[in-house]
């Protein structure tokens, strides 16, 4: 579990909830199934069976809901963590081209000094 990606974690978790909020919300929607059986007027039973499709209603969009806000808090995370791993990625790449830079400036700047000197003790030579 500690190697596990947490953007699949944060899935599993709201999958779990919305199992047992989907369980919650039928419960209590056979609640007001059963209370309407029970009702002794026509009024009394409407009412209830109402009840029971509004709870269900009402029930089904808030799990909708709840999986929606997993699902965009764990592409969110994603692609933070894809973001801050290229970051580091670029900044380490940044680095090496940097640090390659300076030994071919200094050798560069070695080469043509050793050449200038090499020139210019050539002509001293040369006109003695």
């Amino acid at each position: 579990m500690a190697d596990a990606d947490l953007d699949a974690l944060i899935r599993q978790l709201a999958k779990q909830q919305t199992k047992a909020l989907t369980a919650a919300v039928k419960k209590r929607r056979d609640r007001a199934i059963a209370l309407a059986a029970k009702a002794k007027d026509a009024d009394g039973k409407r009412h209830q069976q109402q009840l029971a499709k509004d709870i269900l209603e009402i029930g089904t969009a808030t799990v909708k809901r709840l999986q929606m806000s997993a699902d965009n808090a764990a592409y969110s995370y994603a692609r933070s963590i894809r973001q801050a791993i290229e970051a580091a990625a670029a900044q380490k790449a940044a680095a090496s081209a940097k640090s390659a830079k300076e030994p071919a400036k200094k050798a560069a700047t070695k080469t043509a000094k050793s050449m200038t000197g090499k020139t210019m003790a050539g002509k001293s030579r040369a006109r003695k």
